[in-house]
């Protein structure tokens, strides 16, 4: 998954998130019917970054309560 915003490191992303900021996330193309769209979605999930078609040079689990991206490992 990607978020929608494109962090280049996910230490950016991890700024964002300390900072409050809403970071929204992704299945681009929706290749797989996933769950972790549903708005009230509570789990885990994986991320990755940058955005293809860039190479992609971080990946971190990220923690999602109700739909909401709350913290990133």
């Amino acid at each position: 998954m990607y978020t929608v915003q494109n962090f280049k490191t996910k230490k950016a992303l991890k700024e964002a998130l300390k900072a409050g900021d809403e970071v929204s996330f992704f299945q681009p193309n929706q290749m797989f019917p996933m769950k972790v769209l549903n708005p009230d979605y509570t789990g885990k999930i994986a991320l990755e970054g940058p955005h293809y078609p860039q190479p992609h040079s971080w990946y971190a689990l990220g923690n999602v309560i109700n739909g909401k991206l709350v913290s990133v490992s």
